[in-house]
């Protein structure tokens, strides 16, 4: 029997044969950041139980855009171990061992920095090699505070935050420019994570983004734009994970909150967003479930799947 079939007992009624159907084993799929986590990064005990409490009947994995090695942390820090899809679903992890990794071409990868570059734009790139930021990260986060011209308030802290440059540890590194992660011998690039707090830029980048052949674009927040190959994305991730383990697209549920959940959401059997999950991917999912900060997904698990 594989993982996707059906567990049945049959029971005799009136010397009829009568068929009960128990459980069928899904993929469950939930986002991180916005889902999973709240507001303050953390997995409740109430999410991790529930989490746990179906690993005993089905299959969960964390599809997210961040970095696989970010995700490890993380459920290693609340003690869960999970398969994954990373990157927005471009590296999909399975015990871990590599299933899968969508690269975005070199060619694209350039010109995509390139015009990020003539705008001044921060930004970080995912690769198979960990991810790397800007040396200029603070320089072009700051320009990008000034651009708003007093329009939204940033507390000094939140400004700290968001300026503060990164230091090269463990999987961060640091480059110059693109070229310089060009010339690394076997290293690839899964995506591109671009910080755009001037709402007017981030409109006009989208769609110059996406015009780029071989580049697709996404968010997964108010102040991003997410880069990849159009083939890497959290739908893929979802389908390359659902045919490792035997399990049929439709016998797959997908959680999450925004935008850059929304392939996997369409890919599945079941889709189910937060109840802080923007308005418009409310309207594509099935069911919707409480928030991030009010256990939304251990609320969805229990209503949706286990009852």
């Amino acid at each position: 029997m594989t993982k996707s079939h059906i567990t049945c007992k049959i029971e005799r009624q009136q010397g009829r044969m009568n068929v009960k159907e128990i459980y069928i084993m899904k993929l469950i799929a939930i986002d991180l950041d916005g889902t999973l986590l709240s507001s303050e990064l953390k997995i409740s005990e109430v999410n991790r139980k529930a989490i746990l409490k179906a690993q005993k009947e089905h299959q969960v994995m964390i599809c997210s855009g961040r970095a696989p090695e970010d995700i490890q942390a993380v459920l290693k820090e609340f003690d869960l171990t999970c398969d994954l899809a990373g990157s927005n679903g471009t590296v999909v992890y399975s015990n871990q061992k590599l299933l899968s990794r969508i690269s975005i071409s070199e060619d694209a990868a350039r010109k995509a920095a390139n015009l990020l570059d003539q705008n001044n734009v921060p930004y970080k790139i995912y690769t198979s090699e960990g991810i790397y930021v800007l040396n200029s990260w603070s320089e072009r986060t700051t320009l990008s505070i000034e651009r708003l011209n007093g329009m939204h308030s940033i507390s000094e802290k939140e400004y700290k935050r968001i300026t503060e440059q990164p230091k090269a540890d463990g999987a961060i590194k640091l480059f110059d420019s693109i070229e310089d992660l060009l010339k690394i011998n076997g290293l690839s690039i899964q995506k591109f994570f671009i910080l755009t707090l001037d709402q007017q830029l981030k409109d006009e980048l989208f769609p110059a983004l996406g015009g780029i052949d071989g580049i697709a674009p996404t968010s997964s927040g108010p102040n991003n734009i997410e880069i990849m190959n159009p083939d890497g994305h959290k739908g893929t991730g979802l389908k390359v994970m659902a045919e490792h383990l035997g399990i049929r697209i439709e016998d797959t549920v997908a959680i999450g909150d925004n935008f850059n959940d929304v392939p996997m959401m369409e890919a599945s059997g079941l889709s189910i967003a937060m109840g802080n999950a923007d308005p418009d991917v409310k309207k594509l999912c099935d069911k919707v479930t409480l928030s991030n900060n009010e256990d939304g997904v251990a609320y969805a698990l229990e209503t949706f799947l286990f009852n």
